[in-house]
Protein backbone atom coordinates (compact mmCIF):
# COMPACT_ATOMS: atom_id res chain seq x y z
CA UNK A 1 0.00 0.00 0.00
CA UNK A 2 2.82 2.39 0.91
CA UNK A 3 4.52 1.67 -2.39
CA UNK A 4 1.35 2.54 -4.32
CA UNK A 5 1.01 5.83 -2.44
CA UNK A 6 4.64 6.71 -3.15
CA UNK A 7 4.13 5.84 -6.80
CA UNK A 8 0.97 7.94 -7.05
CA UNK A 9 2.81 10.91 -5.51
CA UNK A 10 5.85 10.58 -7.79
CA UNK A 11 6.35 12.70 -10.89
CA UNK A 12 4.74 12.49 -13.42
CA UNK A 13 2.01 10.20 -12.05
CA UNK A 14 1.05 12.80 -9.45
CA UNK A 15 -0.13 15.18 -12.22
CA UNK A 16 -2.54 12.61 -13.63
CA UNK A 17 -3.65 11.55 -10.13
CA UNK A 18 -4.45 15.19 -9.31
CA UNK A 19 -6.44 15.67 -12.51
CA UNK A 20 -8.28 12.39 -11.98
CA UNK A 21 -9.11 13.49 -8.43
CA UNK A 22 -10.63 16.70 -9.83
CA UNK A 23 -12.77 14.61 -12.17
CA UNK A 24 -13.88 12.47 -9.22
CA UNK A 25 -14.98 15.63 -7.38
CA UNK A 26 -16.79 16.78 -10.51
CA UNK A 27 -18.70 13.48 -10.79
CA UNK A 28 -19.63 13.76 -7.10
CA UNK A 29 -21.07 17.22 -7.78
CA UNK A 30 -22.97 15.80 -10.78
CA UNK A 31 -24.35 12.98 -8.64
CA UNK A 32 -25.76 15.36 -6.04
CA UNK A 33 -27.08 17.76 -8.67
CA UNK A 34 -24.66 20.67 -8.12
CA UNK A 35 -22.96 20.43 -11.52
CA UNK A 36 -24.38 19.68 -14.98
CA UNK A 37 -23.02 16.74 -16.95
CA UNK A 38 -22.58 19.05 -19.97
CA UNK A 39 -20.32 21.43 -18.00
CA UNK A 40 -17.34 20.74 -20.29
CA UNK A 41 -19.34 20.63 -23.52
CA UNK A 42 -19.41 23.19 -26.35
CA UNK A 43 -22.16 23.58 -28.90
CA UNK A 44 -19.78 23.72 -31.87
CA UNK A 45 -16.62 22.02 -33.13
CA UNK A 46 -15.48 25.09 -35.04
CA UNK A 47 -13.19 26.57 -32.37
CA UNK A 48 -10.22 25.02 -30.59
CA UNK A 49 -11.29 23.75 -27.17
CA UNK A 50 -11.21 20.57 -25.11
CA UNK A 51 -14.34 19.10 -26.70
CA UNK A 52 -13.12 19.56 -30.29
CA UNK A 53 -9.68 18.23 -29.36
CA UNK A 54 -11.19 15.05 -27.91
CA UNK A 55 -13.43 14.60 -30.95
CA UNK A 56 -10.35 14.85 -33.19
CA UNK A 57 -8.79 12.04 -31.13
CA UNK A 58 -11.79 9.80 -31.80
CA UNK A 59 -13.97 10.53 -28.75
CA UNK A 60 -17.08 11.43 -30.76
CA UNK A 61 -20.49 10.47 -29.41
CA UNK A 62 -19.69 10.55 -25.69
CA UNK A 63 -19.77 13.42 -23.16
CA UNK A 64 -16.44 15.19 -22.73
CA UNK A 65 -16.51 14.40 -19.01
CA UNK A 66 -16.77 10.65 -19.70
CA UNK A 67 -14.01 10.71 -22.34
CA UNK A 68 -11.70 12.79 -20.13
CA UNK A 69 -12.28 10.56 -17.10
CA UNK A 70 -11.40 7.42 -19.06
CA UNK A 71 -8.36 9.05 -20.66
CA UNK A 72 -7.02 10.23 -17.31
CA UNK A 73 -7.85 6.90 -15.67
CA UNK A 74 -5.96 4.80 -18.21
CA UNK A 75 -3.19 7.40 -18.34
CA UNK A 76 -2.76 7.25 -14.57
CA UNK A 77 -2.52 3.46 -14.64
CA UNK A 78 0.06 3.59 -17.44
CA UNK A 79 2.18 6.24 -15.69
CA UNK A 80 2.10 4.34 -12.39
CA UNK A 81 3.03 1.10 -14.14
CA UNK A 82 6.03 2.75 -15.80
CA UNK A 83 7.09 4.20 -12.45
CA UNK A 84 6.75 0.86 -10.65
CA UNK A 85 8.44 -1.24 -13.32
CA UNK A 86 11.14 1.10 -14.59
CA UNK A 87 11.67 4.59 -13.19
CA UNK A 88 11.95 3.75 -9.49
CA UNK A 89 14.99 1.57 -10.22
CA UNK A 90 16.88 4.31 -12.08
CA UNK A 91 19.11 6.99 -10.47
CA UNK A 92 17.47 9.81 -12.43
CA UNK A 93 18.44 12.88 -10.42
CA UNK A 94 17.96 16.00 -12.56
CA UNK A 95 16.71 13.81 -15.42
CA UNK A 96 13.50 13.10 -13.52
CA UNK A 97 11.77 16.23 -14.89
CA UNK A 98 12.50 15.88 -18.64
CA UNK A 99 12.05 12.12 -18.59
CA UNK A 100 8.88 12.51 -16.55
CA UNK A 101 7.40 14.78 -19.22
CA UNK A 102 8.17 12.15 -21.85
CA UNK A 103 6.53 9.48 -19.68
CA UNK A 104 3.51 11.74 -19.19
CA UNK A 105 3.07 12.12 -22.94
CA UNK A 106 3.66 8.40 -23.49
CA UNK A 107 1.15 7.40 -20.82
CA UNK A 108 -1.57 9.53 -22.42
CA UNK A 109 -0.62 8.21 -25.88
CA UNK A 110 -1.06 4.66 -24.61
CA UNK A 111 -4.30 5.54 -22.85
CA UNK A 112 -5.93 7.23 -25.85
CA UNK A 113 -6.68 4.17 -28.04
CA UNK A 114 -7.88 2.16 -25.03
CA UNK A 115 -10.17 5.00 -23.97
CA UNK A 116 -11.52 5.46 -27.50
CA UNK A 117 -12.26 1.73 -27.81
CA UNK A 118 -14.11 1.70 -24.48
CA UNK A 119 -16.05 4.85 -25.38
CA UNK A 120 -17.23 3.27 -28.62
CA UNK A 121 -18.55 0.28 -26.69
CA UNK A 122 -20.33 2.62 -24.27
CA UNK A 123 -21.87 4.77 -27.03
CA UNK A 124 -25.18 2.86 -27.40
CA UNK A 125 -25.81 3.07 -23.65
CA UNK A 126 -24.81 6.73 -23.43
CA UNK A 127 -27.12 7.59 -26.34
CA UNK A 128 -30.07 6.73 -24.09
CA UNK A 129 -29.17 9.74 -21.91
CA UNK A 130 -28.47 12.15 -24.78
CA UNK A 131 -31.33 14.45 -23.68
CA UNK A 132 -29.09 15.54 -20.79
CA UNK A 133 -26.11 16.18 -23.05
CA UNK A 134 -27.10 16.79 -26.67
CA UNK A 135 -23.71 18.27 -27.58
CA UNK A 136 -22.05 14.90 -26.94
CA UNK A 137 -23.27 13.77 -30.38
CA UNK A 138 -21.05 16.30 -32.16
CA UNK A 139 -18.54 14.59 -34.41
CA UNK A 140 -20.80 11.60 -35.05
CA UNK A 141 -21.67 10.54 -38.58
CA UNK A 142 -25.35 10.40 -39.56
CA UNK A 143 -27.25 9.04 -42.56
CA UNK A 144 -29.91 11.32 -44.03
CA UNK A 145 -33.36 9.70 -44.25
CA UNK A 146 -35.51 9.74 -47.37
CA UNK A 147 -38.55 10.97 -45.46
CA UNK A 148 -39.06 13.53 -42.77
CA UNK A 149 -38.21 16.78 -44.59
CA UNK A 150 -39.89 19.86 -43.06
CA UNK A 151 -38.68 23.06 -44.74
CA UNK A 152 -34.99 23.42 -43.87
CA UNK A 153 -35.18 20.54 -41.40
CA UNK A 154 -34.15 17.01 -42.33
CA UNK A 155 -34.21 13.83 -40.31
CA UNK A 156 -31.22 11.54 -40.01
CA UNK A 157 -30.07 8.57 -37.95
CA UNK A 158 -26.70 7.91 -36.36
CA UNK A 159 -24.60 5.68 -38.58
CA UNK A 160 -23.37 3.55 -35.66
CA UNK A 161 -26.72 3.54 -33.83
CA UNK A 162 -29.67 3.72 -36.28
CA UNK A 163 -32.14 3.73 -33.40
CA UNK A 164 -31.12 7.32 -32.58
CA UNK A 165 -32.77 9.94 -34.78
CA UNK A 166 -31.67 13.58 -35.00
CA UNK A 167 -32.88 16.68 -36.84
CA UNK A 168 -30.57 18.53 -39.23
CA UNK A 169 -31.03 22.23 -39.98
CA UNK A 170 -29.63 22.76 -43.47
CA UNK A 171 -28.09 26.00 -44.69
CA UNK A 172 -28.83 27.46 -48.07
CA UNK A 173 -26.72 25.76 -50.71
CA UNK A 174 -25.97 22.83 -48.43
CA UNK A 175 -28.97 20.56 -48.79
CA UNK A 176 -28.51 16.92 -47.71
CA UNK A 177 -29.80 14.16 -49.95
CA UNK A 178 -31.29 10.88 -48.71
CA UNK A 179 -28.64 8.26 -48.01
CA UNK A 180 -25.77 10.75 -47.71
CA UNK A 181 -23.44 10.64 -44.72
CA UNK A 182 -23.00 13.91 -42.86
CA UNK A 183 -21.15 14.80 -39.65
CA UNK A 184 -22.76 16.75 -36.80
CA UNK A 185 -20.70 19.89 -36.09
CA UNK A 186 -23.00 22.24 -34.16
CA UNK A 187 -25.99 21.96 -31.85
CA UNK A 188 -28.78 24.54 -32.10
CA UNK A 189 -30.39 24.46 -28.68
CA UNK A 190 -33.30 26.76 -29.58
CA UNK A 191 -34.34 24.45 -32.41
CA UNK A 192 -33.17 21.17 -30.88
CA UNK A 193 -31.46 20.51 -34.20
CA UNK A 194 -27.93 20.15 -35.53
CA UNK A 195 -25.82 21.75 -38.21
CA UNK A 196 -23.93 19.20 -40.25
CA UNK A 197 -21.45 19.00 -43.11
CA UNK A 198 -20.80 16.23 -45.65
CA UNK A 199 -18.41 13.70 -44.19
CA UNK A 200 -15.93 14.12 -47.04
CA UNK A 201 -15.67 17.88 -46.39
CA UNK A 202 -15.36 17.27 -42.66
CA UNK A 203 -12.45 14.87 -43.16
CA UNK A 204 -10.79 17.25 -45.64
CA UNK A 205 -11.10 20.11 -43.15
CA UNK A 206 -9.54 18.04 -40.37
CA UNK A 207 -6.64 17.11 -42.67
CA UNK A 208 -6.02 20.76 -43.60
CA UNK A 209 -6.20 21.78 -39.95
CA UNK A 210 -3.58 19.19 -38.97
CA UNK A 211 -1.27 20.42 -41.73
CA UNK A 212 -1.74 24.02 -40.66
CA UNK A 213 -0.91 23.22 -37.05
CA UNK A 214 2.17 21.27 -38.18
CA UNK A 215 3.36 24.24 -40.25
CA UNK A 216 2.75 26.57 -37.30
CA UNK A 217 4.84 24.37 -35.02
CA UNK A 218 7.67 24.21 -37.56
CA UNK A 219 7.49 27.99 -37.93
CA UNK A 220 7.82 28.51 -34.18
CA UNK A 221 10.80 26.14 -34.01
CA UNK A 222 12.47 27.95 -36.91
CA UNK A 223 12.07 31.30 -35.12
CA UNK A 224 13.78 29.88 -32.05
Amino acid sequence: MELLIQTALSFPAVILVALLSLMAIYWLLVAIGLAPIEFLEHDSLREDHLASALVSLGFAGVPVSVALTLLLGFGTLAAMAIELLVLRFLPLGMLRLPLGLVVLWGALALAAPLSVALCRKLQPRLHRFRSACQCSLLGESVIVKAEGQEGDLYRATLEEDPAVEVVLHAKRGAIPSPGERWVLVKYLADEQAYRAVPRSKYLDARTRLRRLRTLQRHGKHAMH
